[in-house]
């Protein structure tokens, strides 16, 4: 009985800081959704707003015709997505290497 007790405390207690790790990430994403490029934006309005991505990755894909090249623009906030020039997705980048979040993009 009382390891089953310890068992289900230590659990809810690891769980409960993985929850609070993925929050602080959304509510950072959250904060920061303005300030990055919105769905359907073209590439020359992207560097209008947001000024000359700091490095602009190789394109991925484009293999077969049903496989879309997408473009990949990194800033130093965030990561742009492109298909057809034009922005299909932004993604936060990871603000610290200790922060719970999505991976660099490959290069």
């Amino acid at each position: 009985m009382v390891r089953t007790v310890l068992a289900v405390t230590a659990l809810a207690l690891m769980m409960a800081g993985a929850a609070n790790a993925e929050t602080l990430l959304i509510d950072r994403v959250k904060q920061e959704r303005g300030a990055m490029p919105t769905r359907g934006l073209s590439a020359a309005e992207v560097e209008r707003r947001f000024g000359a991505p700091t490095d602009r990755l190789d394109p991925a894909g484009g293999q077969k015709r049903q496989w879309p090249t997408i473009q990949r623009w990194v800033y130093p906030a965030f990561t742009v997505y492109f298909e057809k020039g034009r922005v299909i997705d932004a993604v936060a980048n990871k603000a610290a290497p200790t922060e719970v979040g999505p991976k660099p993009p490959i290069r």
